[in-house]
């Protein structure tokens, strides 16, 4: 039959992925620097051989004949997916993927240096391979309206400027004002005392306990070190987070882990019965973000987790300040302007994605050169966050994407948070309070409501059709634009 001829190419395209994902997340980690020049060769030959398969006008040929066919809904769902994966395949040449493979291999190392260099003219020559490459890519797949459409679509199929636009303009316009009343507010912060260190061996031991009560099964994951904090969903079984060390910030470091962990925790959710195929994968990157900004900000940015964890964070630093939870929540939702987008607060943090979107269409809409991006990028800092930037690896070196190729990605970051404000309504009305349920100390709920909602769906509709399905409503910004006006508004009394 087709269909099973059909299944068994699907999968095994999904194998080579999961492979690369697997080499990938190596490279990230632990994989010795000598090895990164034939580490690169084995990715882009994976790639080029993925690919090629792809390709294939046999394959083109089953997918076809099986729509010519009814289907049932989990194979109509594959054949949809993989069909537009085909149709993107064939016009790009196979030495062009082996090439843009091996580029981002390249290029992913050199970053981490000059990151921790501080220095962007060790990064550029790759960085300027790397548009270049990807508007060769965007010329191969055809532009509609935009060059940076075409990216955008990569990472949240159908969205577009013409969409991210006034999203945008909508959410300035809201969050500008909140960050000007914040910083006009009279509420006394507290302050970490500055001659205190936090090892990164307490606060690991601390971040594993918070990740295992969300729900994260360390028998089927693990958690390692790593420049930029990132999940890789490898194969059922086997969904590695990392996260980075500050021992002057142990705050740092857990909300990396809570964010890495909602993301692990949709990965070890996905229907087993469909690994290896579309319909087995998660909907959207807009969706992936919305299971870790949610985790991440919505339950533990909040004094009734800190109610449940800041004893067991003090069983580590029995040093730390007698705080009481509702003053911890108070620090760790500081609203300052700063350089760093990952540990940005819930009212700026918006603004970094717009920044760095704003940067991805002077690229690649009006070809800004890479010679340029550092004071462009400077200037828009000091421009809206009224910062001067003082150094690269605070800048437009601090985020592995463009080192990765993955220009495009950053909106998706956004949609997360609005997602995520949208979902928690949904949950609070059918699970009743969510702080009463976060301060049992009993997550199990969240994670319950969470998998049968979301992760177990994977990809069996569109983004905005799961939150239809979810909410009742279409996707909105106003559910994250209350949430963010109304919890600010409370903790700085204004």
């Amino acid at each position: 039959m087709s269909s099973v001829e059909f299944m068994k190419r699907v999968n095994n395209l999904y194998r080579f992925s999961a492979l690369l994902g697997h080499l990938g997340w190596d490279q990230k980690t632990f994989m010795p620097a000598k090895g990164a020049e034939s580490r690169g060769e084995m990715m882009a030959w994976l790639a080029a051989e993925r690919h090629s398969r792809l390709c294939d006008p046999e394959f083109g040929n089953l997918l076809s004949e099986l729509e010519a066919n009814d289907m049932d809904n989990d194979l109509a769902s594959n054949v949809k997916e993989m069909r537009r994966q085909y149709n993107q395949a064939v016009k790009l040449p196979s030495d062009f993927v082996s090439q843009f493979t091996r580029a981002r291999s390249d290029a992913l190392i050199i970053w981490e240096q000059a990151r921790a260099k501080s220095d962007f003219s060790l990064f550029s020559s790759h960085l300027k391979t790397l548009i270049s490459l990807t508007r060769q890519k965007i010329e191969y797949l055809g532009v509609q309206d935009t060059p940076y459409d075409v990216l955008l679509d990569d990472y949240e199929m159908g969205m577009t400027v013409a969409d991210y636009d006034p999203l945008f303009v909508g959410l300035k316009s809201r969050l500008v004002p909140l960050l000007q009343e914040i910083t006009n507010s009279e509420v006394k912060l507290p302050k970490l005392p500055k001659e205190m260190l936090f090892s990164a061996n307490e606060q690991e031991e601390f971040c594993l306990r918070v990740s295992r009560n969300m729900g994260f099964d360390f028998e089927a994951g693990r958690m390692d070190q790593s420049t930029h904090p990132f999940c890789a969903g490898i194969w059922p079984g086997d969904t590695r987070i990392t996260t980075r060390f500050d021992e002057k910030d142990p705050f740092s470091c857990l909300y990396a882990v809570m964010h890495e962990s909602g993301h692990g925790l949709y990965e070890q959710g996905l229907p087993k019965e469909h690994s290896f195929s579309p319909r087995g994968q998660s909907v959207s990157l807009g969706i992936h973000e919305s299971q870790s900004r949610l985790w991440e900000n919505q339950i533990g940015r909040t004094t009734a987790f800190w109610r449940i964890a800041l004893p067991w964070f003090k069983e580590e630093f029995p040093d730390f300040p007698d705080w009481d939870a509702k003053t911890v929540d108070l620090l760790v939702n500081e609203v300052k302007p700063d350089y760093i987008r990952v540990e940005a607060d819930e009212v700026t943090y918006n603004l970094h994605i717009m920044l760095r979107y704003e940067m991805e269409k002077l690229i690649f809409n009006q070809e800004l050169s890479v010679e340029k991006i550092p004071e462009t990028w400077n200037q828009m800092f000091e421009d809206w966050f009224g910062i001067e930037v003082d150094k690269d690896s605070n800048g437009c070196l601090q985020d592995i994407h463009w080192s990765m190729g993955a220009f495009g990605y950053f909106p998706t970051y956004t949609l997360g948070n609005l997602y995520a404000a949208q979902l928690l309504e949904t949950m609070s009305k059918q699970l009743g309070d969510i702080d009463t349920l976060v301060e049992s100390g009993n997550w199990s709920g969240i994670q319950v409501w969470l998998r049968e909602n979301i992760h177990q769906k994977g990809s069996q509709s569109s983004a905005t059709e799961l939150i239809e399905e979810i909410t009742g409503a279409a996707p909105s910004p106003e559910p994250f634009l209350n949430y963010v006006e109304n919890k600010y508004r409370r903790l700085y009394k204004l």
